[in-house]
């Protein structure tokens, strides 16, 4: 692959970590970087579907987790070989580019077998065993490609055959008597100008008749061979290269190792290893989910850095992170976040501003580098700030975001109010979902020196169908905890209606006597004028932890 820039958010990503990942690499992108590509680390919200959807724009590529796989580490392009072309033509690529193997694939580029030296050496010494005579297969049309013949009496001759390679250079009737050995087989004759060999050789119907030096057998050979139909090949080499070169023209097939497996672009590094090491040539052919090759993995590129780096945006916690991000280099993070614990290899560059929304910041990197924002662009970061501060209405909006909005809203001719009422009640309705899918869709994990816990939010319309379910919701936050080994997980179920929140929370007993919020029903508190989980429920919920602590 090429060395690729995944800019991608947080694991459970919200509407602003998705929208911010993918108007980041649009910019750098449109400022020649196209290197960088925008992913995601978990599944759309039903807010963030409606919004990509009804601005039609692609989804960013998913990663389950960012664990060391086979794609990240394989060179860009390499070179196949047909099945059915001459393993001359395939030992040719393989001394031209220096390498040591290469697939053998059909004429649709599905995988076949692998074509190493190993396999090819083994192959060619049985054929050319002077102790046996051994049978090759091929056609006359692969022997005048491996030989680029000159074809006297050929016409299209494609038929692959098993045939015997016998050197006419013993006297005719010594050659009649090794011939009469082999009648009943497929036989290829190579001679020189030996008319008298020559013309037996037609009588007798061999397979095919190669003339070796350029030696141009008479006119009256040439006649005879016309009315048996028995092809007469011209090579320009002597003998011994051109009995050489005869059992070269052996479809490739026929010496590649079928035995070697492909591997899945997919496939971890921990997976492939073992397969390498047990590859001949330490190497495997790689690819995609309709078995086409896609390229090549050798041992010796797991020795390099992957080909792909990292920018993050909207998070820069490890706990945050997508699962495996300490194996690659991070280029560049774009926050709005407390600095956290992500640490970086070289210096690089991090924008982190106190504002409402990743995407606030987005847009006027767009604006400062002088970029015209693409409509379809500026029309999900206007979603982007305005599903982050709740249609400008959170803790967290500044008059950045605002003034930002306005000018998303001039460009675009989306009205704030109305769009914001449209993706917040496209996010807000939770119908039949099941408790886990709500508490993961934008669940974010917290450590401090002592303990972990999690807290999930989700913006509503009126907080009756979460209370109605409240029993499924606390089970499955108890289930969180234990999965975290947590001091409490909690769910922030946000009324944008009444712009409060209630919140319902699962947690060790020795700490729920800490929680100071109004009680609304056993294990649900009521927080009046509270939206932002950033700004006002987690500076809350650390001040009750340092209590307990104490």
């Amino acid at each position: 692959m090429k060395r690729t820039v995944y800019v991608i958010g947080h694991r459970n990503p919200d509407t602003d970590s998705i929208v911010a990942a993918i108007a980041y690499a649009r910019l750098k992108n449109i400022l020649g970087q196209t290197e960088y590509l925008a992913a995601r680390a978990g599944h759309l919200s039903p807010q963030t579907d409606y919004i990509l959807k009804r601005f039609n724009v692609p989804k960013p590529l998913y990663f389950h987790d960012l664990q060391p796989r086979t794609e990240f580490y394989m060179p860009e392009g390499t070179e196949t070989v047909l099945e059915n072309k001459s393993v001359w033509s395939a030992v040719e690529k393989l001394q031209k580019n220096g390498w040591h193997s290469m697939p053998v694939v059909d004429a649709d580029g599905h995988y076949k077998a692998l074509l190493h030296y190993s396999g090819f050496a083994k192959s060619i010494l049985d054929i050319l065993n002077p102790e046996r005579q051994t049978a090759i297969t091929t056609s006359v049309e692969l022997i005048r490609e491996t030989l680029d013949a000159q074809p006297l009496c050929v016409r299209d001759d494609k038929e692959v055959f098993k045939g015997l390679i016998l050197v006419a250079n013993d006297s005719l009737e010594t050659f009649k008597k090794i011939f009469e050995s082999h009648r009943s087989e497929k036989v290829i004759v190579v001679t020189g100008d030996r008319a008298d060999v020559q013309e037996f050789c037609i009588e007798n119907g061999v397979r095919a008749m190669v003339v070796v030096s350029s030696l141009v057998p008479s006119k009256e050979i040439i006649a005879k061979a016309e009315k048996k139909k028995v092809p007469i090949l011209l090579s320009s080499y002597d003998t011994s290269s051109t009995v050489l070169l005869t059992a070269y023209s052996s479809p490739v097939a026929i010496m590649a190792d079928s035995s070697v497996q492909a591997v899945h672009k997919s496939d971890s590094v921990k997976k492939i290893k073992p397969l390498l090491q047990a590859s001949p040539s330490r190497s495997l052919t790689v690819v995609d989910d309709d078995n086409k090759v896609v390229g090549m993995i050798t041992e010796n590129d797991l020795l390099h850095d992957a080909l792909v780096e990292i920018a993050l945006v909207d998070h820069n916690e490890m706990s945050q992170a997508a699962e495996g991000l300490e194996h690659y280099a991070i280029r560049e993070i774009i926050d709005h976040h407390r600095i956290g614990t992500v640490t970086t290899r070289n210096p690089i560059t991090f924008i982190n501003k106190p504002v409402g929304s990743t995407s606030t910041i987005v847009t006027n990197l767009f604006r400062e580098s002088h970029v015209s924002i693409p409509l379809d662009v500026a029309q999900i970061l206007l979603c982007g700030i305005l599903s982050d501060t709740l249609i400008l209405h959170s803790a967290t909006t500044t008059d950045i975001d605002r003034e930002t909005a306005d000018y998303l809203s001039s460009i675009t001719g989306l009205e704030v109010t109305k769009l914001g009422q449209d993706i917040l009640n496209a996010g807000s309705h939770i119908g039949s979902r099941a408790a886990a899918d709500v508490i993961k869709q934008d669940k974010k994990e917290y450590r401090d020196q002592k303990n972990v816990y999690t807290v999930s939010q989700i913006e509503v319309d009126g907080t009756d169908e979460v209370l109605a379910r409240k029993q499924e919701f606390l089970d499955e936050l108890e289930i969180t905890r234990r999965s975290h080994g947590g001091l409490f997980s909690a769910l922030l179920v946000t009324d944008i209606t009444r712009l409060g929140s209630i919140m319902l929370i699962s947690a060790e007993k020795g700490f729920l006597p800490y929680i100071t919020f109004p009680k609304q029903e056993e294990n649900v508190y009521f927080l009046k004028d509270v939206m932002s989980r950033k700004k006002q429920l987690i500076p809350l919920l650390s001040e009750l932890i340092e209590k307990y602590n104490a």
